[in-house]
């Protein structure tokens, strides 16, 4: 997988967007102006950065090499997901789509509607 992949997966997604922060050398996705998903368009090896649910972010990590804290990130419960042979397309996929549905859970009601 790679981070062309990646990105349209994110992008197929109800109302999501793509946007440049200021360093131009990471994608960011949104939806309804909210973070889900974190691209490094510099990184060696493909990656993505991920929101995930407290219980969820830690049995992850210690399930899985391929993943580890954001801390770079300065955000709680965000994971960076290293993309290798030890991850599935499916489990990435899945892991988007839980960060995607954690963010479009604490949009406000008006705001989720309007991704209906």
């Amino acid at each position: 997988m790679n981070v062309e992949e990646l990105r349209e997966y994110c992008l197929s997604l109800k109302g999501a967007t793509e946007h440049f922060p200021f360093d131009d050398v990471s994608l960011v996705i949104k939806v309804q102006g909210k973070m889900f998903a974190l691209i490094p368009l510099d990184a060696e090896t493909p990656s993505i950065t991920l929101k995930c649910d407290p219980e969820r972010a830690i049995a992850l990590r210690e399930a899985t090499e391929a993943v580890e804290a954001a801390y770079h990130f300065n955000k709680k419960h965000w994971n960076s997901v290293r993309i290798d042979d030890s991850i599935t397309k499916e489990q990435l996929f899945e892991w988007i789509e839980h960060s995607y549905d954690l963010v479009v859970a604490g949009l406000s009601r008006k705001l989720r509607e309007e991704l209906l």
